[in-house]
């Protein structure tokens, strides 16, 4: 396969000589295992307080079926880095040159071997579940791949691809317990627009290395003037479903994290017109990931009676 030589080529043979415990430690940067562990808790917490608040957490935690599609997630998810890690190897060199160092302590080739392996482990996880639910996953993976090897190089393709490929993991969560409701939705929304912004945040921080590899993101396309631009209008965009959330009453205390995003995105807002380095996009991007993961935590405020009760 065309893969499998481009990574024997990109081996390097010094990685031979490291013990296994920083390899190890290699792959959970390469995999980005605290973004999966964030991914996880958040399928859990979405399960519990949104998609189901009316089944026990006995029955949440206890529930096979949601136990092998958060495997499969987990599974899917680190063969999508791994794949990522893969094509930007030579990009990653020059953005992130510490971690590029780290990640490369794992030959190019055990890498894919391993990429191949976690997607056959995580359809056949998907495939417990149901025939519908691996066939989502096998999209999943193949969706993953052409964004890694083609989409990302486009400017609007790469930036709506990312943030929906991110969102796709609560998909799975919401078709599961099959939980339609305009609030969900609408926290979609949310959501989505948040990953938007951070992805392009991200890509203006990358921005060396994307000229460097001629990949055509917003930044390197159209400047950091109009990515900037854009930005302002997407936060701006997001006040829009933070005030219809605010209407609901089911949300409970979760209503002070959404006026939380409100003071913080403004905060943002200032700080992004004011940055020109590399050192400055980090601390931003850094901010939405914070946002983030906050929001994930924050799941538990929409009734904090819920876990006592169900504990109980």
């Amino acid at each position: 396969m065309d893969l499998l030589k481009e990574a024997e080529k990109n081996t390097p043979k010094k990685s031979k000589k490291y013990s296994f415990f920083f390899k190890f430690l290699s792959m959970l940067s390469v995999v980005r295992g605290y973004n999966i562990f964030i991914i996880v808790l958040a399928q859990y917490l979405a399960a519990i307080f949104i998609f189901s608040p009316e089944k026990s957490l006995k029955d949440i935690l206890f529930n096979l079926d949601l136990y092998f599609i958060v495997l499969a997630t987990t599974c899917v998810i680190a063969s999508g880095y791994i794949i990522n890690n893969f094509y930007d190897a030579d990009k990653d060199q020059i953005n992130k040159p510490i971690k590029s160092k780290i990640d490369s302590l794992v030959s190019q080739k055990t890498k894919l071997n391993i990429y191949f392996l976690l997607n056959f482990i995580g359809v056949g996880f998907a495939l417990l579940v149901s025939w519908r639910a691996a066939l989502f996953f096998s999209v999943y993976i193949f969706l993953i791949w052409l964004y890694s090897h083609k989409l990302k190089k486009y400017p609007l393709l790469g930036l709506f691809s990312a943030a929906t490929l991110a969102l796709l993991p609560f998909f799975a969560i919401f078709v599961y317990y099959k939980n339609f409701s305009t609030i969900i939705f609408t926290h979609a929304l949310f959501l989505f627009l948040v990953l938007m912004i951070k992805e392009l945040t991200k890509d203006l921080e990358n921005i060396k290395g994307d000229i460097a590899q001629n990949y055509q993101t917003i930044p390197v396309k159209y400047g950091e003037y109009f990515t900037k631009l854009l930005i302002t209008i997407l936060v701006f965009f997001t006040f829009d479903p933070i005030y219809f959330i605010s209407k609901y009453p089911e949300i409970g205390k979760m209503m002070y994290y959404f006026y939380f995003v409100g003071i913080s995105f403004i905060g943002f807002l200032f700080l992004l017109w004011k940055a020109k380095s590399k050192k400055d996009y980090i601390i931003l991007h850094n901010i939405i990931k914070l946002i983030i993961l906050i929001g994930v935590l924050s799941m538990m405020l929409i009734d904090t009676t819920v876990i006592i009760k169900r504990i109980l």
